[in-house]
């Protein structure tokens, strides 16, 4: 899911790799690799800024643990990317494991969200998104569809080529708190994980997103990066090569289930089209899957996020997305939008310097060579022009970014009082690697109709962090709030009002507590 280090630097895109426990996990979405030492470069321990504040572990020893849910007061399910398992924490250490998925866990793949239905006292509902683990592909044409009707347990695999061409899953499962256990109900929604396009040349793993939440209007929202993909919802309208001209070896580029990347998707309990979704009314496409896929989209144009949250007070629905060398983001995402990936990050404004950089630094190749950087519009209005725009689509820029990618990853809010009324509904975001601060934790205000971020910093209020360089945290230092926490996948308010923060790369989890 999130992140790399390291010192020995090969080509810089935008996929970290990381050292966790005693495997090198590709899941970040920035290197081709910094390999190297987490333990060199990160603090002893994580710390915050604020005196009044502390920092302890909730619970240690955890392999690549990714979401939390809370079931009570010190009492939580927590989810374990490479491994496939879903294991409770009581009172700071492991009880059960309620489950354990056969996942691929190769790259950004795995157990990678978990979410608890709004009337979880009553259904016993867990959500999971995982990747399903399958025997290898023989060729780049012959993956296994779908992962088995049932999800299998046991053995994972970090083959590339082990998961279907559908094997990223949205499962419900039936929590027993008696017997900690959790047991398949039903498939909510299959969705793409198998690339290995004969024209890129190599397979991957990344860019599957997983974060899923349950909104306000009690409809589940899930992320999906592009998996690879450059189609429709990629804003590119014929694809990367043009008309009638597939975008893989499996068709596209409209949005059928084999195209179905890059999107937010909102979705009833039981995985049915809500019938209020912003393109509802959208009829034509090129096929009957392709417009049954375009009424469960909510937003569109996502490169990837490893962090997806809804603010307490306003309901409103936030997302971080990382570039690929530039402009990583901050969205606050509303019904229909188009997000603009592949055609810009970052403000539109400054389209000519997404293109400048990105064909300058790192392997220039946008991590798809199917369409380059050189193709990026030299202007905003070429840039607006090329957008693919569903019926009531509407683009919108970014609430903040940062010029060079500094690589966020988990985001969440503050809900409540319980570190201090200061931060009552404050934005916290982790970082996906521990090259900056050993693992930055970055805070953000918002302004008072909630829906832009607030600066005090005079250079930010163009809500751009105009860095030198990746990983540089020139005009971010307002932001800074702790550092030392590693690879930062979850961030949670607990029911007793302080703030919980998932550690990928130490195996904690951490809480942040006014003593």
């Amino acid at each position: 899911m999130h992140s790399s280090v390291g010192t020995q630097r090969r080509r810089s895109t935008t996929r970290f790799t990381l050292l966790a426990s005693t495997a090198v996990l590709a899941i970040g979405l920035f290197a081709r690799s910094f390999l190297g030492s987490v333990a060199a470069q990160a603090p002893a321990g994580p710390v915050v800024l604020d005196s009044n504040l502390r920092v302890r572990t909730v619970v240690a020893g955890l392999q690549t643990p990714v979401t939390m849910a809370f079931l009570g007061a010190n009492d939580f399910l927590i989810t374990e990317k490479a491994t496939g398992r879903v294991k409770r924490v009581v009172n700071g250490a492991v009880v059960a494991t309620a489950l354990d998925l056969a996942v691929n866990n190769n790259s950004e793949r795995g157990l990678l969200g978990i979410a608890l239905h709004p009337d979880f006292a009553t259904t016993h509902w867990v959500y999971l998104y995982w990747t399903c683990a399958t025997p290898p592909a023989p060729t780049p044409n012959t993956p296994q569809h779908d992962c088995a009707a049932v999800p299998q347990t046991g053995a994972d695999s970090a083959d590339v080529l082990a998961t279907a061409l559908l094997g990223n899953h949205v499962d419900r499962f039936v929590w027993n708190g008696a017997t900690n256990t959790l047991t398949f109900d039903r498939n909510i929604i299959a969705l793409h994980a198998f690339q290995f396009d004969q024209t890129n040349g190599r397979a991957r793993g990344n860019h599957n997103g997983g974060v899923i939440r349950f909104g306000p209007d009690g409809k589940l929202y899930i992320i999906i990066g592009d998996n690879g993909r450059r189609g429709q919802l990629q804003n590119l309208v014929n694809g990367p090569f043009g008309p009638g001209i597939p975008d893989d070896q499996f068709g596209g580029p409209a949005p059928d289930d084999e195209h179905l990347t890059g999107v937010v998707l909102r979705l009833n309990e039981d995985g049915s089209t809500p019938s209020d979704n912003p393109f509802i009314g959208v009829t034509q496409a090129a096929s009957a899957a392709a417009v049954a896929n375009i009424h469960k989209i909510y937003a569109y144009g996502v490169r990837n996020s490893f962090g997806m949250a809804f603010d307490p007070e306003s309901g409103n629905l936030w997302d971080e997305q990382n570039g690929d060398d530039t402009f990583d983001e901050l969205n606050r995402i509303e019904p229909g939008a188009n997000l603009g990936w592949v055609q810009v990050m970052g403000p539109i404004a400054r389209v000519a310097q997404f293109k400048q950089i990105e064909t300058t630094l790192g392997a220039r190749d946008l991590q798809q060579v199917r369409w380059p950087p050189t193709n990026i519009a030299d202007t905003p209005e070429e840039a607006r022009a090329r957008l693919f725009m569903l019926p009531n689509a509407h683009y919108e820029d970014p609430q903040f970014s940062w010029k060079f990618a500094v690589a966020p990853a988990a985001i969440g809010f503050m809900d409540g009082r319980g570190i201090g009324p200061q931060y009552s509904g404050d934005l916290f975001v982790g970082a996906a690697t521990p090259v900056l601060d050993g693992g930055y934790l970055f805070h953000f205000n918002l302004t008072g109709n909630r829906r832009k971020i607030g600066v005090d910093d005079h250079r930010l209020d163009d809500r751009v962090a105009d860095n030198s360089a990746k990983f540089d945290a020139t005009e971010s230092e307002s932001l800074r709030f702790g550092s030392g926490f590693g690879v930062g996948t979850d961030i949670q308010t607990s029911p007793s009002g302080t703030l919980y923060v998932v550690s990928l790369s130490s195996g904690n989890v951490y809480e942040i507590f006014r003593p």
